[in-house]
C-alpha cells in the first residue's frame, strides 16, 4: 500500500476506529450505520453520544454524509478514498482462488492470446462477481495462411489464419470487373513471401520490394494486396480491444431509478469503447493496481461506481494491456485488490 495520506494523521485512535467501523459497515452491507450499532460494535467502550460527536467531527470533514434526515452515516467518495489509501488491509488470496487463477492460465498452449484474455475477464468476473474487464493492443501473431475470396462487385473477403490458429476476416473495398485471377494470384503471392512473418513486418516487406512485386505482379493484383494489407493496420484505436464479461453482475442490489441510469450510460461507454485509450495510458507507468472510486475518474460513467485494473506487459516489459472489475463503490477491495494483481502478473508472464 501508498504511504498514508496526511489527511487521516489528524484522526486520533478513536476517530479512527469509528471511521474505519463506518466504512467496513458499509462496504459490507450497503446501509448506514447508526451510532447506537456503532457503539455496540466498537473495539472501544463508548457511549452513543460520545459516538455521535464523532461522527459529527467526520461529517465537518467531508469523509461521511447522512444521506437522509436522522439517519445512519455512510462514507463519501473522499472517505472511501482515504480509507482505501491509509487504513484498508489488503487481504492473502484465497488459495481455491489462487488455484482456479493458475488453472486457467495453465491451458495458455491451447489457446490463442484473445482466447486467454477473454478468459481472463470471465474468471475475475465471477470471482468478484462484478463486471470482468480487459483493454489490449491486438495481438500481431505470425501469419500462417491469407486468401482472398469475392463477394460481390467491388468487394472481396480477406481471410488471415495466424501461427496460433486464430483467425480474423474483413471485408475490403477492390477494383470493379476485377477477375477471380487476381485475388488468387494475391493469395499465392503473400503465401509465398509473408509466411511466418507478422502483419507489420508483412506490410514493410512488400512495401520495401515494390520493384521487384510489379515484375512479378498486375496493377490490379498489387491494389488487391495493398488494400488487404492496410486493412489491419488502422487507427491506433482499432489497435486495441475492449472485452468485458460479467455485466449483469452491475445490475444487482441497484437501489434507485437513478442507480439503473448510471448502470446504463455505463454499458453505452463500454460499448463505444470510450475513453478506451486513456485507460491503457493510465497503467503505462508504474507497477501494481490502481483504484479508481466514482466521480474522481473522468473514465467512461463511474459516477457512483469503482474501477480496479492493473497492467499486463510483454517480454519487453511494455505495457500491453489492463484487466480488472468495475462495480459499485461498495466493493470488497481487500479481496479483490490482491486477485486483479495477481490475474495480471500470470497474464504478463503468458505473454508470447
Amino acid at each position: 500500500m501508498t504511504k498514508p495520506p496526511s489527511e487521516l494523521a489528524k484522526l486520533n485512535e478513536r476517530t479512527r476506529a469509528i471511521f474505519r467501523q463506518i466504512v467496513e459497515s458499509y462496504l459490507a452491507t450497503g446501509e448506514p450505520v447508526g451510532s447506537r450499532s456503532l457503539s455496540r460494535f466498537l473495539p472501544l467502550a463508548l457511549s452513543p453520544a460520545s459516538v455521535r460527536n464523532v461522527m459529527s467531527d467526520l461529517e465537518h470533514l467531508g469523509l461521511i454524509y447522512a444521506p437522509h434526515t436522522s439517519a445512519g452515516r455512510l462514507p463519501t467518495q473522499s472517505g472511501l478514498r482515504l480509507f482505501v489509501d491509509g487504513l484498508l488491509e489488503i487481504g492473502n488470496l484465497a488459495d481455491d482462488e489462487r488455484r482456479q487463477i493458475e488453472a486457467q492460465m495453465a491451458a495458455r498452449r491451447e489457446k490463442s492470446m484473445d482466447q486467454v484474455l477473454s478468459d481472463a475477464g470471465e474468471m475475475i468476473s465471477g470471482l468478484s462477481h462484478c463486471a470482468g474487464i480487459v483493454v489490449s493492443e491486438k495481438q500481431d501473431p505470425r501469419l500462417k495462411h491469407i486468401e482472398f475470396v469475392s463477394l460481390e462487385p467491388g468487394k472481396a473477403l480477406v481471410v488471415i489464419v495466424a501461427e496460433d490458429q486464430s483467425v480474423e476476416n474483413r471485408v475490403i473495398a477492390v477494383p470493379r470487373g476485377l477477375p477471380p485471377s487476381a485475388l488468387t494470384e494475391a493469395s499465392n503471392y503473400l503465401n509465398r513471401h509473408i509466411r511466418g512473418m507478422t502483419l507489420v513486418e508483412a506490410k514493410a516487406r512488400v512495401e520495401g520490394e515494390q520493384t521487384k512485386a510489379k515484375a512479378e505482379l498486375d496493377q490490379l493484383t498489387k491494389k488487391v494486396i495493398e488494400a488487404g494489407l492496410a486493412t489491419w493496420s488502422g487507427s491506433q484505436d482499432d489497435r486495441r480491444s475492449l472485452i468485458v464479461r460479467g455485466q449483469a453482475n452491475l445490475l444487482k442490489d441497484l437501489g434507485a431509478i437513478e442507480d439503473l441510469e448510471r448502470i446504463r450510460q455505463l454499458f453505452d461507454d463500454l460499448e463505444t469503447k470510450h475513453d478506451l485509450i486513456q485507460l491503457l495510458g493510465l497503467t503505462d507507468t508504474g507497477e501494481g493496481v490502481r483504484i479508481f472510486i466514482g466521480s474522481e475518474s473522468k473514465l467512461f460513467s463511474l459516477s457512483g461506481s469503482s474501477l480496479i485494473v492493473a497492467p499486463f506487459r510483454d517480454t519487453d516489459r511494455k505495457v500491453v494491456g489492463v484487466l480488472g472489475v468495475i462495480g459499485p463503490t461498495r466493493l470488497n477491495y481487500a479481496r479483490i485488490i490482491p486477485m486483479i494483481d495477481y490475474t495480471a502478473k500470470l497474464v504478463s508472464k503468458a505473454q508470447p
